[in-house]
């Protein structure tokens, strides 16, 4: 059988979307040749666009791809699909957006008050004395924040900390580089972007206010072994046979799956191999730029906090589905989250976002599927460097979830990225 065109023809689709609506395409390190052609001539119809993944995805069926290739391409497809009918004007609910573009499910989801009580009595244990749960919450996040004089000193420790033991663990090229901007009045944390090559610009907010642990957290997401490493171990090599590898698209179910990895990212790189245990590494690099942490409390903290994150989505859908307002977004957050009313209104700026109002269920529901994968494998952090390997759906990663710990991905999926000795040292 000849070689399929799909692959291909899923890097123009994405393209010529990324033509109508700015920012669909993240990133394209493949042959410049595709995007020129994409390009050329009048501006795409959204309708026809929309018809052209369908045609794609049904074409699938009939090509050699293998299944892991197929069921993502299928995924990437169908978030495509949502996306030019978006553009084409038709109406698409917020639950149907999701469900094709991150391929969750959230019709019938409601809060999960149970397991919000629960992280409620594991914090009030953690953090004791007078007060309040949210008064003695918030006295631990003051007591934990980065002072912003020393905000770029500390980002600065951590990236070189969690550099060497990406290096050590997972591997990255020699002639990889990060730099850093500080930015203010920003409706998120941080922000990746890609400069070409093996180099990256990470942009952290620095009016955000974050905690110590937090901001290892965001570093670890936003570099290593986070977005920056999956962009120079997938794109530091152009793959002529895998096209769809120099591309991300966001939204899609790829973001759902790279954004739990690099959530996943500290856990990961930053304790003992694979496991716990990185609140006390964290709060030693950051004491030698002379920023407090209280590493193992920190750490313990974050856990009992990750048991809340739901409760971003419960407010995405109270806005987008069930016809309630920001105040009541923001009441939902200030009760279950235990956030005073400035930082949920920060939240609900994000969740408000037309482009982003979905892109919350990728940190909810991200994270929770990748740590179920890689619980219970015999090596995490080996498990963890395969999705550097072989872009995965999620619809995949839950299939190997459910078959056990020895499940990678779906039958046949082997490893087709580049190894680390594999990429080069030099950009490409």
């Amino acid at each position: 059988m000849p070689p399929s065109l799909v692959p291909r023809d899923y890097v123009l689709l994405a393209l010529r979307l990324d033509r109508l609506a700015p920012g669909i395409v993240d990133t394209w390190t493949g042959d410049p040749a595709l995007r020129r052609y994409a390009a050329d001539g009048p501006a795409p119809v959204p309708a026809a666009l929309a018809r052209t993944a369908r045609r794609l995805r049904a074409e699938l069926a009939d090509t050699a791809l293998g299944p892991t290739r197929t069921g993502f391409l299928a995924a990437q497809l169908r978030a495509l699909e949502c996306l030019a009918r978006r553009l084409a004007g038709e109406p698409v609910g917020f639950v149907e957006e999701v469900a094709a573009c991150f391929d969750v499910d959230l019709a019938g989801v409601r809060p999960d008050e149970d397991r919000y009580r629960a992280a409620h009595r594991r914090l009030d244990e953690l953090l004791p004395g007078p007060g309040t749960l949210p008064q003695r919450l918030t006295a631990f996040r003051e007591r934990e924040r980065v002072p912003r004089e020393r905000l770029r000193a500390a980002v600065d420790a951590l990236l070189a900390a969690l550099r060497e033991r990406t290096r050590a663990r997972i591997g990255l090229p020699v002639d990889e580089h990060v730099e850093v901007e500080l930015a203010v009045d920003r409706s998120w944390s941080g922000l990746t972007t890609h400069l070409g090559g093996l180099r990256s610009r990470v942009t952290v907010s620095a009016d955000a206010g974050l905690r110590a642990a937090q901001l290892a957290g965001l570093v670890a997401h936003e570099a290593y072994p986070g977005h920056h490493t999956e962009h120079c171990l997938v794109r530091g090599v152009r793959r002529s046979d895998r096209p769809e590898r120099g591309l991300v698209v966001t939204p899609s179910p790829h973001s759902l799956v790279t954004e739990g990895a690099a959530d996943a990212g500290l856990a990961v790189v930053g304790g003992v191999v694979g496991g716990p245990g990185w609140g006390p590494w964290v709060a030693e690099v950051l004491a030698d730029v002379g920023v407090r942490c209280d590493g193992p409390l920190a750490e313990a903290v974050e856990d009992a906090l990750r048991e809340l994150a739901p409760v971003r989505q419960d407010a995405a859908l109270l806005l987008h589905d069930r016809g309630g307002d920001v105040d009541d977004a923001a009441a939902h957050l200030r009760r279950w989250l235990l956030v005073p009313d400035g930082r949920a209104r920060r939240i609900l700026r994000f969740v408000t976002d037309p482009r982003w109002r979905g892109y919350t269920t990728t940190y909810v529901e991200g994270e929770a599927l990748v740590r179920e994968w890689l619980d219970g494998a015999p090596d995490r952090v080996a498990r963890y460097r395969t999705l550097f390997d072989e872009p995965l759906a999620p619809a995949q990663l839950r299939a190997a979830a459910a078959s056990g710990p020895s499940a990678v991905g779906p039958p046949g999926c082997e490893p087709s990225g580049p190894t680390p000795a594999e990429v080069p040292e030099t950009p490409s």
